[in-house]
């Protein structure tokens, strides 16, 4: 047996025993979990938000552990590799797959943690993982590349990449949270001449600005709109990435965006949001949606290693898996936490 945290219902979670998994494909891997973490979508499970997660799952689908056991077909790992384990499993060789879309992986894509058992747990299955796992180079450290598993590559995929951030562009970032801050801290690779960063939270604005945000607005007063066209002197932004998941901040988004612009969504959405193409029918501006597909994660291992890159400072608090029920309550709590990414050791 093991411990995991199971997901019991909207609203509802608990740290239970659970039979540890075994192989069922020739291709599956059983990692020991040593590190994992909360993402924002596990909270958007909780709600209720993600259809296809059942009561009874196993949350969690970032982290870093060491190889147990290797399935037959399995050839690029052996048990007793150290290994990041990523957010979207890929089978390599279905049709989304050779087109790059490993999100959309016909029998894979993010299963961890949705409609398979994931990381938040002793142990794990992971399946393709000689396409789904990648090796710790020696001397990494395994916290920082936690952080890889998820939030970094879907930061950079689905804002910079996505939002056509270029060198010299103007740059929106909704939100300040743990993915947003990813999403500031790569998109500085193309350097932008402007990162506004908007959220309800001072610390987290404060945070921002450490990590290279050029201006900052709390939006708490509903005036972020005019207080950004007035920083554009009335133009808007070349791009605009909405990273909540909440109508009024895609709507901000469509109110900022400056013609030939671009938003950029990272946000989970579970309720509709209305698209006001009466103002945008005529503004050349282009919207882009995606699942994080994780192509970018061996790019933004080598930036780690150069340190280019330091994703260690995205870490506020560490727990111990019996601690897992706390570490959601801090996670859940950031405006009065302070939190943006914790680690649980298991």
């Amino acid at each position: 047996m093991m411990k995991a945290l199971v997901y019991i219902g909207p609203g509802k979670k608990a740290l239970e025993n659970r039979p540890k998994p075994v192989r069922v494909d020739p291709m599956d891997v059983i990692v020991k979990i040593t590190k994992t973490t909360i993402c924002g979508a596990d909270l958007h499970i909780l709600k209720g938000d993600v259809a296809t997660c059942h009561p009874g799952r196993i949350l969690g689908h970032e982290g870093v552990g060491v190889i147990e056991a290797v399935g037959s077909g399995v050839s690029t790992f052996k048990p007793g590799d150290r290994v990041l384990i990523s957010c979207i499993a890929a089978c390599g060789r279905c049709e989304y797959c050779r087109k790059g879309m490993y999100s959309h992986c016909t029998t894979g894509g993010w299963i961890l943690g949705n409609s398979i058992d994931g990381t938040q747990a002793e142990f794990v299955r992971i399946p393709y993982a000689d396409t789904s796992l990648y090796p710790i180079p020696n001397g990494s450290d395994e916290e920082a590349l936690v952080m890889l598993s998820d939030i970094l590559p879907t930061g950079f995929e689905c804002g910079v990449l996505n939002g056509k951030v270029e060198p010299g562009s103007t740059l929106a970032i909704v939100g300040a949270g743990p993915i947003r801050l990813a999403a500031l801290l790569t998109s500085q690779f193309y350097s932008p001449s402007e990162i506004i960063m908007v959220d309800l939270d001072d610390n987290r604005l404060a945070v921002a600005k450490r990590f290279g945000a050029t201006a900052m607005i709390n939006s708490s007063d509903g005036k972020a709109t005019e207080q950004i066209l007035r920083l554009r002197s009335g133009r808007g932004v070349d791009t605009a990435i909405e990273a909540v998941g909440v109508p009024a901040t895609f709507n901000l988004c469509e109110d900022i965006v400056a013609p030939g612009g671009t938003i950029a969504n990272i946000g989970v959405h579970g309720v509709k949001v209305d698209l006001h193409l009466e103002r945008l029918w005529s503004r050349n501006v282009t919207i882009k949606t995606r699942l994080v597909d994780t192509a970018s994660t061996p790019m933004l291992l080598r930036m780690v290693r150069s340190r280019k890159l330091d994703p260690i400072q995205l870490i506020t608090h560490h727990f111990e898996l019996d601690q897992i029920i706390e570490a959601y309550d801090t996670f859940d709590k950031a405006a009065t936490t302070k939190a943006l990414k914790v680690i649980i050791e298991a």
